[in-house]
């Protein structure tokens, strides 16, 4: 059997682009973990296609721009941000590294990052505050059992979270089959921590019910818990998996403050198209009523520059992170923040953007094709 190589203590010359940590990450993960971060579902169409959308857009730059004062300062739900570059919620993250999001969240603070923590995440949502620096929100799986539900969001308001990101996309897997294929399973040491106590439902049965729509789909959340938990929490509330501008509209109705554009990074609904194709809609919708966040196949600045300029405020990257996390661990997670905001910044200077602000479709040569 293939033994994962050391983690790394220094970053190489050789990695200098967010695509050159996979490889190193690959090198240091056994298949299992690496079936769980780099699977998406069914064929993983949607997980491609988040990538080649950035591709596909064109960008268009601009000469003798005095740019003196230039800034990526921005302000979210009350709270500013050096940065417009947050680090996504990612489960179980000891499976990629022994500190898991322990490394990630002093690498957050270390570059001024705000950092969403999972509900599954492997260390309790109190230790990983104790930690923070930066601005911290936590993501909430809305759990069978809604009293304990509710108990999490108050655990996490007690710890200082500035924000509650309840993810709407994912009430049950998508169909991963590289994950299927590969038999993966949590090893031991790695669990969701922050869910134990929680009192498990049992759904029985009868004939000619569905496993789907009468069991796994039993309890899963709908707008009324999006109601309860408006009512629930002061937080700033954030939903997090719109992909439709129907389902941005219900939230605006209810009174949520921001929304996260996002397919789950491609791993619960396949053919679902790229985040970046579904923002110009979500954002035409909303008409800068909230903020709005993108995530899903960021890998340079320049893909940050064209989702602001189709109407995001901010994005959160996921996976690049926890390639950086996996072969460096935090030392790695802080080095692919710098890497992403030094070239957003240059990114910025070449196309006259001094502020993020300045950001706009004009930035952007229209695609014919």
């Amino acid at each position: 059997m293939r033994q994962p190589e050391p983690y790394l203590t220094t970053i190489p010359p050789v990695i200098a682009a967010l695509t050159d940590y996979e490889p190193y990450a690959r090198a240091r993960l056994d298949d299992n973990a690496w079936a769980y971060l780099h699977s998406g579902a069914a064929d993983e169409i949607t997980f491609r296609a988040n990538r080649e959308a950035f591709d596909r857009q064109c960008l268009q730059g601009r000469a003798l721009v005095d740019m003196r004062g230039g800034h990526t300062r921005l302000n979210l739900f009350g709270h500013a941000f050096e940065h417009p570059i947050l680090l996504a919620p990612v489960a179980y993250q000891s499976l990629f590294h022994p500190e898991g999001e322990l490394a990630t969240v002093r690498a957050a603070a270390a570059m001024d990052a705000g950092m969403v923590v999972s509900t599954l995440a492997s260390h309790p949502l109190e230790e990983i505050a104790s930690h923070a620096y930066a601005p911290l929100w936590f993501q909430l799986y809305v759990q069978p059992d809604r009293e304990f539900t509710l108990d999490l969001v108050l655990r996490a308001e007690q710890a200082g979270y500035q924000a509650l990101v309840v993810t709407v996309d994912a009430p049950l897997a998508g169909i991963r089959n590289r994950e299927q294929r590969a038999g993966f399973r949590l090893p031991a040491g790695v669990s969701a921590v922050n869910l134990q106590g929680m009192r498990q439902s049992q759904t029985q049965l009868v004939e000619g019910q569905s496993v789907v729509f009468d069991g796994l789909m039993a309890h899963a959340p709908t707008w009324r818990d999006i109601e309860m938990l408006r009512a629930a929490t002061q937080l700033p509330l954030i939903l997090k998996g719109i992909s439709s501008p129907l389902d941005a509209a219900l939230a605006l109705e209810l009174g949520v403050d921001g929304l996260i554009v996002s397919n789950h990074g491609g791993r619960t609904l396949d053919t679902l198209p790229s985040t970046l194709e579904l923002l110009p809609a979500i954002a035409a919708t909303t008409q800068g009523r909230v903020p709005l966040l993108l995530d899903g196949g960021i890998r340079r600045g320049t893909d940050i520059l064209k989702a602001i300029a189709l109407g995001a405020s901010a994005v959160l990257i996921g996976r690049p992170f926890i390639y950086g996390l996996a072969t460096a661990g935090a030392l790695g997670v802080a080095h692919v923040l710098r890497l992403l905001r030094d070239e957003l910044e240059v990114a910025m200077a070449l196309t006259g953007c001094r502020t993020l602000a300045d950001i706009t479709p004009a930035v952007l040569i229209a695609n014919n094709t």
